[in-house]
């Protein structure tokens, strides 16, 4: 039987299925010899002999970098044409050598978690405004369902294949876990780019892509969340179609999809710049007066902005397709509520905020990155900034990155952020708000989830993480953290369900 920390906070264990739920923070990662990451002696060796492979004789490790290496070369054989994922796979196996050279077994359970459960892969047949029939691509990866029910986000975009959600699919299975929430690991989306369409387009496109996606989804069983280009118009014509298919609509008096109205369209966005006061706090700084530059400027990062200024935080600039607009003296609550304005309508460029300000910078300088700045908030998409940005930026005296958008920030700029010294808050991490709040409804049995509640929660978060990265010799590096934290909790629940 596994054992519950002594010291889980009553709360926690009062959750569902509380049984099976290990808190893994700093004082708890080491348990018993029969299931903690401290493996005695015999067991290890034990371990150590049997073959991680049988494919083409029997492949054995001696040492746990050896054995990542070994995971990651069979993620490669696999699926080496997709890039997102295997990237991904190889930075989370590089943390988790650590927990292999302390407990082999541990990386026959990351064998498992390089295959989805579920993939489902359908066409969306739907019709433009003009009569003419087109044709997506839609996707469902119910990652895994070791801690409960499938959840995860939903993305829409010309960006979106497979690759891309199996890679986040990948990091939502250890970001779920962090929450501390008995909650699955999901994805999807499409290759829809609703920015180029009509509300009557998209709203015809969502209830086909819902008609074959209500077949796999549902309360208790797969429940999807906003994401890149799923927003909360999109939330609503889902949800409408689900009512329109199916009769179960509601569990424990939550409402699927919000009813098709979402609670707290900004926990994504409030998430971020709580978890950025939390990693200064760490530092015995704060976010007042800092300057922050926000690459992006839609939802979420409108929200970011909006947390920002509250916390006394200078937001400086926005960006999208068409450019940046940069604001010298900063954007103040009216100014925000102008870029707001603007991007309200499908398909905006930020450009035309200049027409509002007299004081307005656009695309000047002619480089994003030259704007000095002490904080960087990438909300675009994934691999938004490499290497060489990751050096502008420092020389221009920038003090940290904190991801506002998955995997932004690409494996190499992540290394040079380490050798640079500066703040780093992963993807991992500060975009586990929704998941947050979602658990949070959960145990409230539908009462409001409050901005106050998410901030406390992300604090308990960051303090799990940050301990963890202490305990495994990684101290102060967040990313490395959440990766063996998120891991270990998912791993000790997938040990005791056997091979499945």
């Amino acid at each position: 039987m596994l054992r519950i920390a002594k010291s889980l906070p009553q709360r926690l264990t009062s959750r569902p299925y509380s049984s099976t739920f290990i808190d893994y923070g700093k004082a708890n990662l080491v348990t018993s010899n029969d299931h903690g990451v401290h493996g005695n002696m015999k067991s290890t060796g034990s371990w150590r002999n049997k073959p991680l492979f049988r494919r083409e004789g029997d492949a054995r490790f001696k040492t746990g970098q050896e054995a990542g290496l070994m995971l990651l070369g069979e993620a490669e054989r696999r699926d080496a044409h997709e890039t997102e994922f295997i990237s991904t796979v190889s930075s989370t196996m590089t943390h988790l050598s650590t927990v292999f050279d302390r407990s082999p077994r541990y990386a026959w359970i990351a064998k498992q978690l390089l295959e989805p459960e579920r993939i489902l892969h359908f066409r969306v047949a739907w019709i433009d405004d003009v009569g003419v029939q087109r044709t997506n691509r839609g996707y469902r990866i119910q990652y895994n369902s070791a801690l409960g029910g499938y959840e995860g986000s939903l993305h829409f975009g010309h960006h979106v294949n497979s690759s891309v959600l199996k890679s986040i699919g990948f990091d939502t299975v250890f970001s779920n876990a962090l929450t501390g929430y008995n909650q699955g690991a999901a994805v999807g989306g499409a290759d829809f780019n609703p920015l180029t369409k009509s509300e009557a387009e998209i709203q015809r496109f969502c209830q086909s892509y819902m008609t074959e996606l209500s077949k796999y989804i549902g309360p208790d069983h797969d429940v999807p969340n906003m994401g890149m280009g799923c927003g909360v118009a999109e939330i609503g014509y889902l949800f409408g179609q689900y009512k329109r298919i199916n009769s179960r609509t509601s569990s424990n008096g939550k409402s699927f999809l919000w009813g098709g109205t979402p609670s707290f369209p900004e926990a994504t966005g409030y998430g971020i710049a709580h978890y950025a006061e939390a990693l200064l706090n760490d530092k015995n700084e704060s976010l007042e007066g800092k300057r922050c530059l926000i690459y992006g400027s839609g939802k979420v990062a409108q929200t970011v902005a909006e947390k920002l200024i509250e916390y006394g935080a200078v937001p400086i600039a926005f960006s999208d397709t068409s450019g940046h607009i940069y604001e010298p003296e900063g954007f103040d609550r009216g100014k925000l509520r102008t870029v707001v304005k603007v991007k309200k309508d499908r398909g905006a460029k930020v450009g035309r905020y200049i027409i509002a300000s007299t004081t307005c910078q656009y695309n000047d300088p002619a480089n994003f990155w030259d704007i000095p700045c002490d904080l960087v908030f990438p909300c675009g998409p994934m691999g938004s900034i490499d290497k060489e940005q990751i050096q502008m930026l420092s020389e221009a005296g920038c003090e940290g990155v904190i991801e506002g958008g998955y995997s932004s920030v690409t494996p190499e700029a992540r290394i040079e952020i380490k050798k640079q010294g500066m703040h780093y808050l992963p993807s991992s991490v500060s975009l586990t708000g929704p998941t947050l709040v979602s658990g949070m409804e959960r145990e409230l049995r539908g009462k409001t989830v409050t901005d106050e509640d998410l901030k406390n929660d992300v604090i308990r978060v960051f303090k799990e993480v940050k301990s963890t990265a202490q305990e495994f010799n990684t101290r102060g590096d967040l990313h490395a953290g959440s990766a063996i934290m998120g891991f270990l909790r998912v791993a000790n629940v997938m040990a005791a369900q056997g091979a499945v």
